[in-house]
């Protein structure tokens, strides 16, 4: 029986530890430098779903800055990638505003309420800072309701019925943000809506922001024909620049959560205790829901052993899923989880107590495998009081 092959040395990192692969992340970036140099977009990272600061030397060679939800996320683009910082929030504090003023270039604001609350605050900012307004199209394409923008008392976004020329008055730009995991068809119907719900503030303005949510990196995804749409949108206004801002494309598939086998009990069948755990390192596992796939490993009863996985902490649904392998598992066997660089490390806990995995880097030309960070005791207390 063929022993599995894993893109790097397993054993090379620490347990558990999310591990980003270089060469599949440049893969992914000479991707979107197409999308760039082909429709005339401009295309951000964003934080929300990738924030890997140790890759942002690399990533900041082909994006042209980052969008982000807030002072914190803002202050990290600005100082440690560079570019443009565009921020978008529900609703900014007062407190916040001040730290956001201090690095963004465009803010994209949720509300005409929250826009005319702050635009004095922005004109005496002593950068130039363009702003935006949010939209909501009204328009779902989406299947999971959690990750739908658009779905009926969404707080996200305004309305074309609480648009007016009054509102976008002094405003530079439009930001809709509506799709998650989806491919270029979606944007085409949702940007039809948009342009028929609001397209007569579209000549008076600078840019627009259509939002994240694009799987550009995805294999199956049609590249060609967003391409053709971003064109045909520019060539009908022409004065306007368009940015995306996807997050999961940037790092889709390009990382792996590595991880040991601690026990394994009985209970109607094998169930194995990982050092990793769904709630806490791992969370849209149980919010999507999905099952992430294990290299060497196949559906429940697919191979000759079949295990439950579940992980370390006290919550009774901390269950990654089903799994079949070759030959039974042992205590300290290592497991690979694919695709977990987005939205994992930026939505870690430490409950229970729970430390964080590493974080590590394979080099896309020797292949080691590099430590950047390792977390203990102290990333848990500094958390509390």
């Amino acid at each position: 029986m063929a022993e599995t092959t894993y893109p790097f040395d397993i054993n090379a990192c620490p347990s558990p530890a999310y591990v980003v692969d270089d060469a599949l992340l440049r893969r992914n970036l000479e991707r979107l430098k197409t999308v760039q140099e082909r429709s005339g977009a401009k295309i951000l990272l964003a934080l929300k779903g990738f924030a890997m600061w140790d890759t942002f030397p690399l990533v900041s060679q082909y994006l042209v800055g980052t969008t982000s939800s807030g002072q914190d996320e803002a202050r990290l683009g600005a100082e440690t990638f560079g570019g443009e910082v565009h921020v978008y929030s529900p609703a900014f504090t007062e407190p916040e505003m001040d730290v956001v003023l201090h690095y963004a270039d465009h803010i994209s604001f949720n509300s005409p309420r929250q826009w005319q609350h702050f635009r004095d605050k922005v004109a005496a900012a002593p950068r130039q800072i363009s702003c935006g307004l949010r939209v909501n199209p009204e328009h779902s394409t989406g299947e999971v309701a959690i990750y739908d923008p658009c779905a009926r008392g969404s707080r996200l976004g305004t309305r074309a019925v609480d648009v007016s020329p009054d509102v976008v008055d002094g405003l530079d730009g439009l930001h809709f943000h509506t799709l998650c995991e989806q491919n270029s068809d979606a944007l085409e119907a949702t940007l039809e809506v948009f342009e028929a719900k609001f397209g007569q503030y579209l000549p008076n303005l600078h840019w627009v922001n259509f939002g994240g949510g694009h799987h550009i990196t995805r294999a199956d995804y049609d590249m060609d024909r967003l391409v053709r749409i971003i064109r045909d949108f520019k060539a009908r206004y022409p004065h306007l620049e368009v940015y995306l801002e996807p997050g999961e494309a940037i790092a889709l598939n390009t990382g792996f959560l590595v991880c040991s086998v601690l026990d394994i009990v009985d209970n109607d069948g094998p169930i194995a205790i990982l050092d990793t755990s769904a709630t806490a390192h791992m969370p849209d596992v149980l919010e999507m829901p999905y099952r992430p796939e294990i290299i060497g490993a196949g559906e429940p009863n697919e191979k000759a052993y079949t295990y439950r996985l579940g992980g370390t902490t006290c919550l009774a649904g901390d269950v990654i899923g089903d799994y079949s392998f070759d030959k039974p598992l042992e205590i300290g066997d290592r497991l690979m989880f694919t695709d977990m660089a987005h939205y994992t490390m930026v939505k870690t806990t430490t409950f229970n107590g729970i430390r964080l995995p590493a974080i590590c880097r394979v080099d896309e030309t020797s292949r080691e495998v590099r430590t950047v960070k390792t977390f203990g005791y102290v990333d848990y207390m500094q958390r509390l009081s």
